[in-house]
């Protein structure tokens, strides 16, 4: 069941500097919400506290709350491994298991888990991941082969099987398709709208084009001034954010005036 998301008065830190503040919106299920803005705002950092990946930085904790449906992820007892579970991520530059196969790299999640499985069963969720991300027609033959040998854009593909082998609710993407070429970008894009029937997605992206086509909603992020922490400038439909947004650093960040 793709989930909700609510965050409420987010901070996040390193050691004593403030990356991000104050920030509070809804992501809404089985949705694409993309967020924008300059680099250095605070977009990446702000994804990683919505699975609790913040806090595995040195230095790194969160102030205020988010919320999965009427769970507080950040509430006390909750598991933050079991947090990453239910928010699964994808990363900017494809990270599969390099010694692994590709079927190895699908399932390790589910091993990882503990949770023990028949072969048979084993077989069927990887070869529907795989099919999930549009991935299984290329490697159906070639499933013990190292997943470091596909290229770029078939690595990124299987780094989205991974995440969604173990059913995630929401799956975030941090600038998936930077280190791809425009063909495994489309490929990807395609699947992202593919996805949002069953996940909860969001993803930070650099380029805007990519947030017009793939999102439903556009947040856009920005400094307050130098050194100072990012915020949100505002978030709406994203039609609406890149033909008539609301904030004027909006308008000028998405017509090229800055940023």
């Amino acid at each position: 069941m793709a989930k909700r998301i609510d965050v409420s008065g987010l901070s996040a830190y390193y050691g004593t500097h403030r990356a991000i503040e104050d920030i509070s919106m809804t992501v809404e299920p089985r949705s694409v919400t993309a967020f924008i803005g300059p680099s250095g705002c605070g977009k990446s950092t702000f994804l990683r506290t919505l699975n609790r990946m913040h806090e595995v930085t040195p230095g790194g904790r969160v102030e205020g709350k988010v919320m999965l449906d009427d769970e507080n992820l950040y509430g006390a007892g909750v598991d933050p491994v079991a947090v990453r579970r239910t928010v699964g991520m994808v990363f900017q530059r494809p990270n599969p298991f390099p010694t692994m196969s590709i079927y190895d790299n699908v399932a390790a999640g589910l091993r990882l888990n503990g949770t023990a499985r028949k072969k048979s069963e084993l077989d069927g969720i990887v070869e529907k991941s795989l099919k999930g991300a549009n991935l299984w027609n290329e490697v159906k033959d070639r499933l013990n082969k190292p997943g470091a040998g596909l290229s770029g854009g078939q690595q990124q593909r299987l780094c989205i099987a991974r995440a969604i082998a173990v059913e995630p609710q929401v799956l975030l993407m941090d600038e998936p398709c930077s280190a791809l070429d425009p063909i495994s970008t489309l490929a990807i894009e395609d699947l992202i709208g593919e996805l949002k029937e069953r996940f909860t997605i969001v993803i930070v992206t650099h380029n805007m084009q990519q947030a017009a086509r793939v999102s439903d909603r556009t947040a856009f992020f920005n400094l307050a001034g130098v050194g100072q922490p990012g915020r949100l400038i505002e978030i709406d439909e994203t039609q609406r954010i890149f033909s008539n947004p609301s904030v004027q650093a909006t308008e000028d960040y998405i017509s090229g005036r800055f940023g």
